[in-house]
């Protein structure tokens, strides 16, 4: 019988990974896809944004009641219903007639996506004994290192060869596995809490992180909004509210959705603010990496995806024996020291980019990135799982992943600002330096060129406005010209990349505070 649970719990690690993988599997491998996607609606790109960010803000709304779910019904059940409510939401889209359902149809597949990843870590703690948990987080994170690193590649080889609707489709199968091994595996012992369900806190928490997502994502989207724009500012002052509202809430009421006495352990903050800056640094800035590679050095979403490989190779390397090594030093050193290589990978980056861009300004950088990225992530999990009494890790595991996700949008919105600012300011003073190019066709370039934004890349020059300026002599220059603000504009996202690490690497050091061993 011990040999029996021995082996049941490698199964209900291998069962979670199957559905952690999916459900960040869907947070990257739909930016491949955009441009087919397009094509198949006729829709403009900033209507588009809606395919990612419906599964974005649903999903990140979602991570904390599903895990109160889990805690009031079972974490089996709510996890293998989350499971079946992706599957669902994954067909629904790989059939969608229109742009307006397949949006709709992605905000459904968040839901199933949130209760995957907030159950499947609190499942994986409750299954494996203190001793040997290290190991299984970090085969758990590895799952989560690889599906961010992939996505462009899987979604790449799935939309050349079989079109932009194989990449929901193709999670029916490994969905319906991951049920059927979940259903025979997953074995549920926490004890159920009381029937009674906070309402109010549930209400409150969704309009915060709701009002909060969406105004980052407002602001994404309409990078001409300032911070102090109405549309913006009252989606702020909405979470604030909200906040203030959930807080008293939690503070009176009987059976809270978070116990608030949380946030006085040390470790649990500590990982919190780990994970946010992970989120907001790493992850959020695999997007501007991934625009760099397929815009300006003129990459495939293959290709692109190909070299991301670089960042995940480590985390199939190292991750699953992470939890050995923070066995031995110690998730406080490990999760700094993860930090601090990753804030020395970007700078790598900052340092050698110039152009004309090369994969070998890269490459090293790269490895230090894939080196980050599979030494923290166990850690982080481990320390946050660790530091709470066994009834809290459901909502330990919640707020973990909601710090982690809302960190990914707030580091896209923040690394996009800077990348915009970035190019902005340094286009008109390389434009002014052309002392050949007439003032008046300085003037229409300069505001074709704003128009197109930084993140168009090659496609400027192949844009007609843009085309009819071929012949001059200096088209060549000008090409160089906007090449050369958008480097610049990455130097300062990368510096902000930096700056986000170094926080998480010093709140860790300062905050985490490991058991005494045995």
């Amino acid at each position: 019988m011990r040999g029996q649970r021995q082996s049941n719990k490698w199964w209900v690690l291998g069962t979670v990974s199957f559905a952690v993988f999916m459900a960040m599997l869907d947070i990257t491998i739909v930016n491949v896809a955009l441009p087919e996607i397009q094509k198949s609606f006729s829709e403009s790109f900033s209507t588009l944004q809606w395919v990612l960010n419906a599964y974005t803000l649903i999903y990140a709304v979602m991570l904390l009641p599903v895990s109160k779910l889990g805690d009031r019904f079972g974490r089996k059940p709510v996890f293998l219903v989350g499971v079946l409510v992706f599957i669902l939401g994954s067909l629904a889209s790989g059939l969608a007639p229109s742009n307006f359902w397949l949006n709709i149809f992605r905000g459904f597949q968040g839901i199933g996506g949130a209760a995957m990843m907030s159950l499947s870590l609190s499942i994986v703690t409750a299954a494996f004994p203190e001793k040997q948990r290290g190991l299984a987080l970090g085969i758990w994170s590895s799952a989560v290192g690889l599906a961010v690193s992939t996505g462009p590649l899987i979604g790449g080889i799935l939309v050349d060869n079989l079109g932009w609707r194989a990449i929901f489709l193709i999670n029916l199968p490994i969905g319906l596995l991951t049920i059927i091994l979940g259903l025979i595996f997953i074995v549920d012992k926490t004890p159920k809490q009381p029937a009674s369900i906070d309402i109010l806190g549930l209400i409150f928490s969704t309009a915060m992180i709701f009002s909060t997502i969406l105004a980052l994502i407002q602001k994404e989207v309409h990078n001409t909004y300032a911070w102090t724009d109405w549309r913006i500012m009252t989606l702020f002052l909405v979470a604030i509210v909200s906040l203030a509202l959930f807080v008293l809430t939690e503070r009176f009421v009987k059976a809270p959705m978070i116990d608030l006495t949380i946030f006085k352990l040390r470790s649990f903050v500590g990982a919190d603010i780990a994970a946010f800056t992970l989120g907001a640094g790493l992850y959020g800035g695999f997007t501007y990496l991934s625009i760099l590679m397929q815009n300006y050095m003129g990459y495939t979403a293959f290709e692109t995806g190909l070299r991301l490989l670089i960042i995940s190779v480590f985390t199939l390397i190292l991750g699953s024996i992470t939890g050995l090594i923070s066995d031995k030093i110690g998730n406080r050193w490990l999760i700094s020291l993860a930090l601090f290589v990753g804030m020395a990978g970007i700078l790598t980056i900052n340092f050698l980019l110039k152009t004309p861009f090369k994969w070998a300004y890269l490459l090293p950088g790269f490895i230090l990135l894939g080196i980050s990225n599979a030494l923290v992530n166990p850690p982080i999990s481990n320390a946050a799982m660790s530091s709470v009494a066994p009834k809290d890790i459901g909502m330990a595991s919640g707020l973990l992943n909601v710090f982690r996700q809302v960190g990914i949008s707030f580091g896209v919105v923040i690394l996009g600002i800077s990348v915009t600012n970035g190019y902005f300011d340094k286009l008109p003073q390389h434009l002014a330096n052309v002392a050949l190019l007439p003032g008046n066709i300085k003037t229409q370039l300069l505001s074709l060129l704003h128009q197109a934004g930084p993140f168009a890349g090659q496609q400027i020059f192949q844009s007609k406005q843009v085309l009819a300026y071929q012949k001059l002599p200096l088209f060549g220059q000008i090409k160089n010209i906007v090449f050369k603000a958008f480097g610049e504009g990455m130097q300062h996202a990368s510096v902000m990349i930096a700056i986000f690490l170094g926080v998480g690497a010093l709140a860790s050091l300062i905050l985490i505070r490991d058991k005494p061993k045995a």
